[in-house]
């Protein structure tokens, strides 16, 4: 993966199985050069360390427009109140649930890279429609979320 310019590396989409879930999708950030930091950081550092405004807009997406039920950003249990079904060094793996559909963000780390998996299973009809919406905006949202990181790093 070539850096982007500026000597940022890039967020790449990646191949990953669907784990059973009708919707998969998957960004990889090579880490050679890069501060060690556990999944969880690479999370906090992608969401919490974003302004305000934009921490609250990613917010209000998810609680707001998908329905996702947050739990407390402050709890141990969750992580930007996503609840946290997993934790450990190489690996993270966080879920929120609305009525209509259960999303899951698994990052996890090897030797070379971060991986930011996102998976969607649609509870009801509604959470096909809700994702279809939301799906475009996470695309955009992941990369550039992730290289601001890198960058703030620097």
């Amino acid at each position: 993966m070539a850096p982007t310019g500026t000597g940022t590396p890039a967020v790449r989409r990646a191949r990953v199985d669907s784990a059973g879930f009708p919707f998969a999708t998957a960004f990889e950030l090579p880490t050679a050069g890069l501060p060690r930091l556990t999944p969880e950081e690479w999370v906090r550092a992608s969401y919490e360390d974003v302004p305000v405004a934009l921490r609250e807009l990613i917010r209000t997406g998810w609680a707001g427009v998908l329905g996702l039920r947050l739990g407390p950003r402050t709890s141990p249990r969750h992580v930007v109140g996503w609840r946290r079904v997993e934790a450990g060094p190489r690996r993270i793996v966080l879920e929120a649930r609305a009525p209509s559909l259960t999303v899951r963000n698994v990052v996890t780390l090897d030797d070379t890279r971060l991986l930011w998996a996102t998976y969607a299973r649609y509870e009801r009809p509604a959470g096909r429609a809700l994702w279809s919406l939301a799906a475009p905006v996470h695309h955009l949202a992941v990369p550039v979320l992730l290289t601001r990181a890198v960058r703030r790093m620097g």
